[in-house]
């Protein structure tokens, strides 16, 4: 019987024997090679931590003691030592496992660590909390796969080195991907001398007995200073030659490793004397992103850290999508970059998948990846800005979420001429409710002078960007999504800045789309005319700020629909309306999009049939406003 068919919760896994936990990681890495080459996922993180994940749940008592996984697309090991493997096989499907913890699937989950580098500030609260309230229970941060390059992640580092009462360990899982400092290689040398000096310092009679030294030392006349400031440094010394704990300890935090995060016992010790020490301690554990799985050892891109749909035994991909957006904007930018020596790139950790890779490689003087750092990506580019450069800053629409008051307060105030190019606009499918990109518009929407577009295609695409790097006074904006981009949609003409559509004769809909929804909002113009309805659907081209020849439209029709693969609240629709309303405009609106709401995890067209933003829905809601309009006006004579 596999190892694995026995643990149906961490109880079961602390009864295996330790000769047993090898073939136990065999059996996880070939069970997470199965089902997330079918379904898609972040493989490459978890077969990384499959040891370490074993070592934390036969070393706490899950769910009394709170782990936290940052970020959480490297729990998929938690999931199956929690009693959720049979849910594997609808990974990130309608109805199945979220790919992050979720606090609806378990109660082993207590943070739905989505978005990276917060779970040390979860951490330090839940501590204090659980501290306060007398109940002796231990919170454990798993932190790692580049989420301690956050600057959030050292704040929350920098209170809890003061937390002396608190009992928090504090994981960092250095895949040796993100994480920059160069220690990988003591980890071999120095296993076991570090586990001694380790388990010493680990030790609170090793810190009193410091304490005690320093008391007694100091206390001597004349050399007292003297003498404990050499002994200060012969262990600093001597410490940081032995253990590269390097700013960890210099904060104050207790250190201990490296360790080699493949080896159950190594981890497993090294958390059984952090949990002796009582306090807040740092492990620092070793791991191999993507390790067991030959193709993704060998993808030195990054390790297959999410995939879709692939081979099981080759890694290649099973299905190949379109042309993307993706696509599309990296190769502009290597145009642009060719012929504008001014065009800097910024990005996230996000450089191959926001498409900046190409860009990397004509100019790696002029590409700057920060880390997941947003909030100093959008400062450093104002800063860029301000010296005579233009940055391009291309990060997921979600995560712009994190940087709004650095876009609001260093780029809009001072009026500088950076572009954010927002990948993964708008509904987004698997990842569920933190990675869908609906909320950016709405807040950049507050910004006194911000310029955005949503451009339909390519060809728009290329248009908007180009135009962007031109304007050197004001932010600029591109949101696109990450579906495959839709066939060229050409205007019938051009009314002011506006690309008209599709238009009937006596039209009483206005239908505005914008970015991915322009293809949607023509076909619910055809089926209104089709209707026997007059209709006109319009591209606004640029969105913000709404043009004066979008609002005569406007006003020459009856009823406005508009159409946006973002949300209603605040959105670009509401932006319109208000913005008529402000003109005197008496035309009745109803802006489509995503409410004001965290939606789960599906396929995209699953999301937008259940919020019913399909072309059938939309046309029915214009047909039955029109038809209302119609059967309330007055009878004429010869209808009495």
């Amino acid at each position: 019987m596999p190892l694995l068919n026995r643990i149906t919760g961490p109880a079961d896994l602390k009864k295996l024997s330790a000769g047993e936990l090898p073939a136990l990681a065999a059996e996880i890495r070939k069970f997470l090679i199965r089902n997330v080459s079918r379904t898609g996922g972040h493989l490459g993180p978890n077969l990384g931590v499959v040891e370490l994940t074993i070592a934390l749940h036969r070393v706490f008592d899950s769910p009394r003691d709170a782990l936290i996984f940052d970020t959480g697309h490297q729990s998929y090991v938690h999931k199956i030592l929690t009693g959720r493997q049979a849910g594997f096989p609808l990974l990130r499907q309608r109805g199945g496992l979220s790919g992050y913890p979720n606090r609806a699937e378990s109660e082993h989950d207590w943070v739905e660590n989505s978005h990276a580098s917060t779970s040390l500030s979860w951490a330090d609260g839940m501590a204090k909390a659980f501290r306060l309230r007398g109940e002796e229970r231990w919170v454990v941060a798993v932190i790692g796969d580049g989420a301690l390059t956050g600057g959030m992640a050292w704040e929350a580092l920098n209170n809890i080195a003061v937390g002396e009462d608190e009992r928090l360990v504090i994981v960092v899982n250095d895949n040796g991907r993100s994480y920059t400092p160069t220690v990988g290689g003591l980890a071999t040398q120095l296993s076991g001398l570090g586990q001694q000096l380790t388990a010493i310092r680990t030790d609170r009679r090793y810190e009193r007995a410091l304490r005690l030294i320093k008391e007694k030392v100091l206390a001597a006349p004349v050399i007292g200073q003297m003498v404990y400031g050499l002994m200060h440094g012969l262990k600093t010394g001597v410490k940081d030659v032995l253990v590269p704990r390097g700013m960890f300890s210099d904060l104050g935090l207790k250190y201990v490793g490296p360790i080699d995060g493949h080896d159950v016992d190594a981890v497993e010790l090294a958390l059984q004397q952090a949990k002796r020490y009582g306090g807040p301690v740092l492990v620092h554990c070793i791991t191999e992103k993507g390790r067991g799985f030959k193709a993704a050892e060998q993808n030195e891109q990054d390790r297959f850290h999410a995939v879709g749909i692939i081979d099981e035994d080759t890694g290649e991909p099973l299905v190949c999508g379109g042309r993307t957006w993706t696509d599309a904007f990296g190769e502009e930018m290597a145009r642009i970059g060719a012929t504008n020596d001014r065009v800097v790139a910024i990005t996230a950790a996000m450089l191959h998948p926001t498409g900046l890779d190409r860009f990397a490689r004509l100019f790696p003087n002029r590409i700057f990846d920060v880390g997941i750092a947003e909030q100093h990506a959008v400062t450093a580019a104002a800063g860029m800005a301000s010296g005579g450069l233009h940055p391009v800053v291309a990060v997921y629409a979600t995560f712009l979420n994190r940087a709004f008051d650095q876009v609001l307060m260093d780029v809009g105030m001072h009026k500088m001429g950076v572009t954010f190019v927002l990948d993964r606009a708008g509904i987004t499918g698997p990842d569920g409710a933190s990675h869908h990109g609906i909320w950016d518009s709405s807040f950049l929407g507050l910004v006194p002078g911000l310029q955005l577009s949503a451009p339909r295609d390519e060809q728009r695409l290329g248009e908007a960007l180009r135009l962007s790097v031109a304007v050197s006074d004001a932010p600029t904006v591109i949101r696109y999504s990450k579906e495959s981009l839709p066939e060229p949609i050409a205007a019938l003409r051009r009314q002011g800045d506006v690309d008209v559509l599709f238009e009937t004769a006596k039209p009483k809909v206005l239908v505005i789309g914008y970015g991915q929804f322009c293809g949607l909002a023509a076909e619910v113009g055809q089926r209104l005319s089709q209707q026997g309805i007059g209709a006109t659907v319009v591209d606004p081209v640029w969105a913000l700020p709404v043009s004066a020849d979008l609002l005569a439209l406007v006003a020459s029709h009856e009823l406005v629909i508009t159409v946006e693969d973002g949300g209603i609240v605040g959105g670009l629709g509401a932006r319109v309306s208000q913005e008529a309303r402000l003109a005197g405009i008496t035309s009745r609106f109803r802006e489509f999009g995503v409410p004001s709401a965290f939606i789960s995890h599906a396929t995209r067209s699953e999301i937008l049939d259940q919020l019913g933003l399909t072309a059938q829905e939309l046309a029915r809601f214009a047909t039955e406003q029109v038809a209302a309009d119609e059967g309330s006006s007055p009878l004429t004579s010869s209808e009495r």
